[in-house]
């Protein structure tokens, strides 16, 4: 839960900030697969959580058209990495291209995974995309 600022160093690795590493080596260990479903951030998987998204991933027909192109960009952007006893891990260097992502960018916490972005294309988006009334009517649908 939450974010932090963290930076991407001159090899392309990203520390994963203490509050959000300590969660993951406790839970899942120190593997995890780095990749993108859009181009536009990172998101950082435990190798354990993004197992279990294959699996079920598995179970959609072959044919889908939705599934190849997920799997198309995942395994386009996508790399397994391990944290290093700093924390650090790379960040593949296509994804860093393609996604602006370098020196400073954002870390937040999603769930089951992590999300790093580029910090002023993250807080143009918060700008250019509020949450609107009918958002938390939906949200209230669910019982949020």
């Amino acid at each position: 839960m939450g974010h932090s600022p963290a930076k991407i160093d001159e090899k392309g690795r990203l520390k994963v900030p203490a509050n959000f590493r300590k969660i993951i080596e406790e839970r899942y260990g120190n593997d995890c697969f780095i990749t993108s479903m859009d181009g536009e951030r990172a998101l950082v998987y435990p190798l354990a959580v993004w197992f279990e998204f294959q699996s079920r991933l598995a179970k959609v027909p072959s044919a889908s058209q939705a599934k190849a192109k997920m799997l198309e960009r995942v395994n386009y952007f996508g790399q397994v990495a391990t944290m290093d006893a700093q924390g650090r891990v790379l960040v593949p260097q296509v994804l860093r291209d393609v996604a602006g992502i370098a020196d400073d960018v954002v870390v937040l916490g999603s769930q089951d995974h992590l999300i790093v972005e580029n910090d002023q294309k993250m807080q143009q988006r918060l700008k250019d995309t509020p949450l609107t009334a009918e958002d938390f009517k939906e949200l209230e649908l669910h019982g949020v």
